[in-house]
């Protein structure tokens, strides 16, 4: 193995940084800039304490290792804040790229560009002890049976029917706001989430909140797979999608998922 002299391994590194900045010269909505959205609020565990630029949470921090890896310093990053409905709706975006979990699918990748999944979800059930008192268990055939809530504008329902076939059709809501208010108000019993949003929800918005199981993350047929949001025909998208494969490749992107998103919760898995 032929080793670097210390100037020569220099000269290696900074060909490489100018190599991803070339990739992204030109290419984002400022010129030497990388602006990036997430949620007005952004919520943990995603953003931690709902600042961004504190590279704090699993999205924050995944945020700043994909501008490190197309050439961005922590300081030519800038932050704005969008609406999860307002940034999948087709047209010119005021950002570079979104992370806001957004689920990739074909209708969706019809009006927006997405990166490759920088995230798998499992799904969780959300509940309430009081449904565990009554004797709801981490399996299938105990699930079949509960009331299921669920937003009718994410992939919640059909995700309902890949994993448990409810006996009952699940009552349908505008917005996820509305599934925990049915919840707390005793309407249904249960709901699908991804497990770091379950886990928000059980432990801060739900009043007697609980998680009743976990799903292997490719127990569903489609697995949920969270990716970076663009503009449709953003020509960053193969810049950003470089960044993620060398993450991926370096097992960054693992560390950055095991530091914020590991599951040390004991949630069952559901069988």
């Amino acid at each position: 193995m032929k080793l670097l002299t210390t100037s020569a391994l220099a000269v290696t590194l900074a060909t490489g940084a100018l190599a991803q900045g070339d990739c992204a010269a030109g290419k984002t909505i400022t010129d030497g800039t990388l602006t990036i959205a997430t949620g007005n609020p952004a919520y943990y565990p995603w953003v931690m304490d709902d600042a961004p630029e504190s590279k704090q949470g699993f999205e924050a921090a995944v945020a700043y290792a994909v501008a490190s890896e197309m050439g961005f310093s922590d300081e030519q990053v800038t932050w704005v804040r969008t609406s999860f409905d307002q940034s999948i709706q087709p047209g010119a975006k005021d950002f570079d790229f979104n992370l806001q979990q957004f689920s990739i699918t074909e209708e969706r990748d019809k009006m927006v560009d997405f990166s490759q999944p920088y995230y798998t979800s499992p799904m969780a059930v959300l509940t309430t002890q009081s449904v565990i008192d009554g004797g709801a268990t981490a399996s299938v055939d105990s699930l079949k049976g509960l009331i299921w809530g669920a937003d009718a504008n994410t992939t919640a329902v059909p995700m309902l029917q890949d994993l448990i076939q409810p006996e009952k059709d699940p009552l349908l809501y505008g917005d996820n706001t509305d599934v925990t208010a049915a919840m707390q108000a005793g309407q249904i019993d249960a709901a699908l989430f991804d497990l770091p949003t379950a886990l928000y929800l059980s432990a801060v918005v739900v009043n007697n909140g609980a998680i009743l199981g976990q799903f292997l993350p490719d127990a569903a047929p489609n697995p949920d797979n969270f990716g970076l949001l663009m503009e449709e025909g953003n020509p960053l998208k193969e810049c950003v999608d470089a960044a993620i494969s060398s993450l991926k490749d370096s097992g960054k992107l693992a560390e950055i998922e095991a530091q914020w998103l590991q599951e040390t919760t004991g949630v069952p898995v559901i069988r």
